[in-house]
This record gives C-alpha cells, sequence and structure tokens, in this order.
C-alpha cells in the first residue's frame, strides 16, 4: 500500500527563516517521520518478520526515527546556517520525543518514554556521525549496515526468518522510506 505524505504547507523565502517557520517545518516532519517509521515496522510484519512483542515493534520505529534525524540533518546541512539548523532539528527531535511518549504510554502506561529516546537518539548520532552522506547516494552504505544492525538486534533471532530483516530494510524498506524522507524535507523548505 503506498503512503501518501502532505508535505506543503505554506511556501517561505528559502533564504531566511524565522525561528517559528523553522520549529513548525521540524514539527511537521516529525509527524511524516512517525507515519513512515509507523509504516514500516507495519511492513516488517507483512512481509513476515516476527515481533514478539509491541515493545519490539516501538524499538524498531526509533530505530527508523534515529536514521531519519541523522538524514535530516545531514540534508538540511548545506542548506541552512548552524542556528537555522539546530532550531530545526531540535524541533524534529523534541517532535519525535514527545509521538514517542504518546504512543508508548498508550501501550504501556505511565512511565517516563521521551528520556530514553532522546538517548536513543543521541547514541545513534555519535553511531552514524562516522559515515558519510551526500545529496547524490545518500547515506552510505556503513551508515545503511549500521541501521540494519540496530533493528536486526531488536528483531531478535528466536524466529529464524529474522535473520534476513538486515538485508530488508537495507535494501528495500530504508531506501525507499529515505527517499519520502528527502522529498518531504525538500518539500517543507522548498527546495
Amino acid at each position: 500500500m503506498a503512503l501518501r505524505i502532505k508535505s506543503k504547507w505554506f511556501k517561505k523565502d528559502k533564504d531566511s527563516f524565522s525561528d517559528s517557520a523553522l520549529q513548525e517545518n521540524g514539527e511537521a516532519l516529525a509527524f511524516i517521520c512517525w507515519r513512515l517509521a509507523l509504516d514500516k515496522a507495519i511492513n516488517l510484519h507483512g512481509e513476515d518478520f516476527v515481533y514478539d512483542s509491541d515493545q519490539q515493534r516501538v524499538y524498531v520505529i526509533g530505530e527508523y526515527l534515529a536514521l531519519f534525524v541523522q538524514v535530516a540533518d545531514r540534508h538540511v546541512y548545506p542548506r541552512l546556517n548552524a542556528h537555522d539548523r539546530t532550531v530545526f532539528i531540535t524541533a524534529l527531535a523534541n517532535r519525535l520525543a514527545e509521538h514517542m511518549q504518546d504512543n508508548c504510554q498508550d501501550l504501556f502506561g505511565m512511565n517516563d518514554y521521551k528520556g530514553p529516546f532522546i538517548g536513543l537518539l543521541n547514541s545513534r548520532s555519535e553511531s552514524y556521525a562516522q559515515y558519510d552522506y551526500s545529496d547524490e547516494t545518500g547515506p552510505s552504505y556503513g551508515m545503511m549496515r549500521s541501521f540494519g544492525t540496530h533493528v536486526q538486534k531488536v528483531m531478535g533471532d528466536d524466529h529464524h526468518v529474522n535473520k534476513w530483516v538486515i538485508d530488508q530494510v537495507m535494501e528495500i524498506d530504508g531506501p525507499e522510506t529515505l527517499e519520502k524522507l528527502i522529498k518531504a524535507i525538500d518539500d517543507l523548505f522548498d527546495y
């Protein structure tokens, strides 16, 4: 099933963004990221990969979101100055953490889910920083391999079929989703 994403709300002069416009774009992208990650987590189940719990599914969503934040940051790096980039990425990460908090609270009850998610974003940011990214090719093979490895660890090896999840997310789901993510970012900023 095709996932449609609305990513054009308003047009701005792309050379000057107010902090509020950058925050709105970050929050809008967070909504898009959440939908993309949820869609791919559901897709894994549709491809006969096995989740043992809702917690596993949420962790897979978290891994997608961590990759998305890194790709968004790398994609806007040459386009936004340091202040604007910080405002945008901070709004994106904070809104994703709020989505994670709300959804986990609904599934698992009252607890702090936002803090551990921010910890995951920081940890993956450090990990992914060692890999290359370019607008022409996107994330390097190493970054995608690292992402696939993280998803595979979440899925575990209790089920034989799950050992192939790394190939699914590296070769099929990841690139397809990142293409949609990049298009959404470009549409939000009208690049």
